[in-house]
């Protein structure tokens, strides 16, 4: 135990390290601090102690009882790069409740979306997932596949496949969350699919989409890209319902959905109407 608390002093010693050469050579603050956190993770790995940010796994049903929720309502996820953050909602009544916030042990690449197989970067974007995609004995423990590329990244040509969210903590352009804490993931969306939700969509972000956060970044490659993802951001949290999602002419488009929807809805190719959502 002490020679692991060793190497997480050391770990975080580099990590530290890091930011000052950073700092001193002006590079990006926005990959500095993604590398910076990466080497934070790797301590606490190394140490064998969970993530900071963990939920207390376990007694499952106990937890979502004390928010008035319940195994196998519909699910929502969603993700944030930046933060290292993958977020769990499950449905009550006519919205959806935040149930955990999971950190994400390892995602692999910068901010921006995946572009052509083996970049080992982490897509960004509008996911659906549904049964076919979970593969319980995966070599990363359990995973369910993203349905990377999807009709928008087929529109602009993007290439790659099998990238997941799954356990452990390595990642060529997955999202590895440990194996506890993927167990916990997915007691929650395979109860969800197994009550009759087909699909759960799983909307990946940079960060978290405010307009401070865009606008310090508005210079970037990817700013258009962002840009069109903002709407499905802004949709959930004014209503907290996952918005129907639609790709138009190489663009997300997104509008209200049923309310019945409960996130179901699969990502289609059908424009919006002139007097439809914007983006």
């Amino acid at each position: 135990m002490r020679a692991s608390h060793g190497l997480v002093s050391v770990l975080l010693i580099a990590a530290a390290g890091l930011i000052v050469l950073w700092l001193t050579l002006g590079l990006d603050l926005d990959r500095l601090r993604i590398e910076a956190e990466r080497l934070r993770r790797q301590a606490y790995i190394a140490a064998g102690v969970p993530l900071p940010g963990t939920p207390a796994l376990g007694d499952l049903e106990k937890r979502l009882a004390a928010q008035g929720l319940e195994l196998g309502a519909p699910v929502f996820i969603r993700i944030f790069k930046l933060e290292f953050e993958l977020e769990v909602w499950l449905k009550r009544a006519d919205h959806f409740e935040r149930f955990a916030v999971y950190p994400i042990c390892r995602w692999s690449g910068l901010l921006g979306p995946k572009l052509t197989e083996g970049d080992w970067q982490a897509p960004e974007g509008f996911y659906t997932v549904d049964s076919k995609a979970l593969n319980p004995a995966s070599h990363w423990h359990r995973s369910f596949n993203l349905g990377f590329p999807n009709a928008f990244d087929r529109a602009h040509g993007r290439t790659g496949s099998y990238l997941m969210v799954h356990g452990g903590c390595q990642s060529v352009g997955c999202y590895a969350m440990t194996d506890a804490v993927i167990d916990e993931i997915w007691s929650l969306v395979t109860a969800a699919l197994q009550r009759g939700q087909p699909r759960f969509h799983v909307h990946i972000f940079p960060f978290r989409m405010t307009e401070a956060r865009l606008a310090v970044r508005g210079g970037t490659p990817w700013a258009a890209f962002w840009g069109d993802l903002k709407p499905g951001y802004d949709a959930f949290e004014a209503t907290r319902l996952p918005p129907k999602v639609s790709v138009c002419q190489g663009r997300y488009f997104v509008s209200p959905d049923e309310p019945d929807a409960a996130g179901r809805s699969a990502i289609d190719l059908a424009c919006p109407k002139a007097t439809g959502a914007k983006t």
